[in-house]
């Protein structure tokens, strides 16, 4: 019989400069002070001790610990190196009293370890941090040294060992500074990140950045490279969130000027640098936030004695009516025709329209604007409409509060920016006052489809949900302009989305019959639907996702990426760090996780990682682990469909029940589909509610036919 092979024991190569490799066997369960101790050894090194193993991996030069130990495989590549403690030692000496290539060395050796928390924690414990905050202040270092340096600082500081607030004004000055001038892309890079965290977790960063570094000198920074481009918006971004609602809106002012949107748009969003994951995230952010603006007047009814809004609408009424100066000649009477015509419910005082929130004053705002700046379409339209029979008149005043709640909703103005969102309108940077001008595009493409549908005061509600439908596909192709806007909704018209929903009701049509035989039916080959749709969800985790990478505080990390994949047999998850774009294989990652030490599934504000934050908790989930050193891998999935399909998978595995709502379309879809093929020798036959009523039995049997 074969010998029976130990599933403990992994064959590896280790390296060590100027050693020969050493091809070796690696026991998971010998202690790693006895594997160091064996090829020290053999290679007749002394002081075991102040030896580690390394992986030698391009993307994972870490140091092998015993919690990490299980990610050496068969075949892996490792390296002898000192310890941890010793190369920082090493590091902080020639610091110290090294010379300049020396330290020019050691800082670089620094800045490719400390990514490492083993190395991080000994370096810091060493008071190698306060060193490096120092070196920084002192403002000695130049070109590649200081961007080693700044590099080596950022990487430090995000495994959350030390706190921001450790920072004094000096350091925040001085990297201020640097952002300030100009320097090396990597310089900036790394600049614009630490300024970043310190308005974010700082208590007093946001006064100082803000202080030191205005809006205006970050144009520069955009028109670099992609990475200095994603952290100076990152950087807005952070200011803007840290920023009172007037020095928000002072700060925003400056955004939506010609002079950045111009630099934004060239160099951004026309150069294809917008299509990158965390690009992408930061301008969906920028976008939220500016129109987050908008949210004060949204949740504002208009007040009885508020003079300024009792003045617009008579502005409103005085541009439509008094072009020839008849105004003066009017009484109340007439005022109170005009504001019927105006399409206001209440035309005795139309300040009662703007009581409802949202849209609040903002509705009131935006059709001022139409007035103001698109008088000749503001006065056809409401001209247009006060010719018409009172019944097919489309109200004006009706039609534009509906619209901004419309408009409020669907670009989730008041919401704070998701942490997966990353879609954007890049018309919002292509204008002054995008959400003003997207709402007088939309007004006059609301009269249009009322006059396409024929519509009556009644047909108000089904005239904005096809407004509304109109609305979401136009955005749904990220029209680059207005103009862009304006064409795609003239080319949806009534008949043209009327067309479109028919396709789709066709094509995703329920059977919504509550027949009896019908309903026995459905439940007979509902468990094989819901095994069909598990083996689904099962082969989208074999086939892995793309993961944001989280810092122990819980934030977001800028292009850090892991991925995760169910094995072929559904028994092990494999698991490890990649690239934006990369999705490696099972063998190519490194961690790996039984399916069976899985204890429960929690999602939401239930996970982990999201106690006690206050962001958005809804894409994220954890695996409660047993068996195993580590407690919960925790995730968030970049959309709610990889969440979807990710907690219906792992419920599959544990044997629960799926719980999503995609589940539960996906049944319904497929037992439609089911329904129909099986019924199909059956059309044109009519299926009763119930099934026939027996007759009785007959008084007796003694009948018979006879066939003569």
């Amino acid at each position: 019989m074969p010998a029976i092979k130990d599933s403990n024991i992994v064959k590896i190569a280790v390296e060590m400069t100027n050693q020969v490799p050493n091809l070796t066997e690696f026991n998971q369960k010998q202690p790693l002070t006895c594997i160091i101790q064996e090829l020290c050894n053999q290679w007749g090194l002394a002081e075991p001790e102040q030896y580690a193993l390394q992986f030698n991996d391009n993307n994972n030069r870490n140091y092998i610990t015993e919690k990490n130990r299980n990610e050496v495989k068969n075949g892996s590549v490792l390296r002898l190196e000192f310890s941890p403690l010793k190369t920082a030692q090493d590091i902080l000496h020639k610091f110290t009293a090294g010379s300049p290539e020396d330290k020019a060395m050691a800082i670089q050796k620094l800045s490719k370890l400390s990514s490492d928390i083993t190395f991080a924690l000994e370096f810091i414990n060493k008071q190698g941090l306060t060193l490096i905050i120092k070196q920084i202040e002192a403002g000695n270092s130049k070109g590649t040294v200081l961007a080693h340096t700044l590099l080596s600082f950022v990487e430090l500081m995000e495994h959350g060992i030390v706190s921001w607030e450790i920072l004094d004004v000096a350091f925040i000055n001085r990297v201020a500074g640097l952002v300030n001038t100009s320097q090396d892309e990597d310089i900036n890079q790394a600049a614009l990140s630490i300024l970043e965290n310190v308005v974010l977790n700082h208590s007093q960063g946001y006064e100082q950045v803000e202080r030191e570094v205005p809006v205006t000198s970050l144009i520069t920074h955009l028109q670099e490279t992609s990475v200095v481009q994603q952290n100076t918006v990152a950087l807005i971004n952070a200011l803007l969130t840290k920023a009172d609602y007037v020095k928000r809106k002072s700060v925003a002012a400056t955004l939506i000027s010609k002079q950045l949107r111009v630099v934004i748009q060239n160099n951004i969003i026309q150069t294809g640098a917008a299509e990158g994951a965390e690009m992408a995230h930061q301008l969906y952010v920028l976008q939220t936030l500016i129109l987050g603006l908008f949210e004060q007047r949204m949740v504002t009814k208009m007040d009885p004695q508020d003079q300024d809004g009792h003045d617009k609408i008579k502005e409103l009424r005085k541009i439509a009516f008094d072009s020839e100066g008849a105004g003066s000649m009017r009484g109340p009477g007439g005022f109170t025709r005009d504001y019927k015509k105006l399409g206001f419910k209440n035309d005795i005082n139309p300040a009662l329209d703007f009581t409802e929130t949202p849209p609040g004053l903002l509705a009131l705002d935006c059709m001022v604007y139409f007035a103001r700046n698109h008088p000749d379409n503001y006065t056809k339209l409401v001209l247009e409409n006060s010719c018409r029979a009172d019944e097919h008149e489309c109200p004006f005043g009706r039609a534009s509060v509906e619209l901004v709640k419309i408009l409020c909703e669907l670009l989730k103005i008041g919401e704070p920016p998701a942490e997966q969102g990353a879609t954007f309108q890049p018309l919002f940077f292509a204008n002054d006052y995008p959400f003003e001008e997207t709402f007088c595009i939309c007004i006059v493409l609301l009269n249009k489809t009322w006059k396409e549908m024929r519509a009556t005061s009644e047909d108000f509600g089904k005239v904005a949900s096809v407004v509304r439908e109109q609305i979401i596909r136009a955005l749904q192709t990220s029209p680059l302009s207005l103009e862009q806007l304006r064409q795609r909704l003239q080319s949806l018209t009534y008949s043209e989305i009327t067309s479109l929903w028919q396709q789709e009701r066709t094509s995703r049509e329920e059977w919504e019959s509550h027949a009896r035989p019908i309903v026995e039916l459905r439940e007979q080959i509902t468990p094989d639907i819901l095994n069909l749709i598990t083996q689904q969800r099962l082969t989208y985790l074999v086939e892995g996702t793309r993961f944001t990478k989280y810092s122990a505080r819980g934030q977001r990390i800028k292009d850090k990426f892991w991925f995760m994949r169910l094995s072929p047999n559904h028994k092990v998850l494999h698991y490890g760090d990649c690239d934006e774009k990369s999705a490696p294989s099972a063998e190519e990652l490194a961690s790996k996780l039984a399916v069976s030490d899985i204890k429960a599934l929690y999602i939401g504000k239930d996970c982990p990682h999201m106690r006690g934050r206050k962001a958005s908790h809804q894409l994220a989930f954890s695996l409660a682990l047993e068996g195993v050193d580590l407690m919960s891998l925790d995730c968030v999935a970049p959309d709610e469909l990889a969440f979807a399909y990710w907690t219906d998978g792992i419920n599959g595995l544990l044997g629960n029940k799926m719980q999503s709502k995609e589940t539960e379309k996906d049944l319904d879809t497929l037992l439609s589909m089911e329904i129909k093929l099986r019924l199909l020798d059956a059309e044109g036959v009519t299926i009763p509610q119930d099934p026939p009523i027996i007759p009785p039995d007959p008084p007796h049997y003694s009948f018979y036919y006879e066939l003569q």
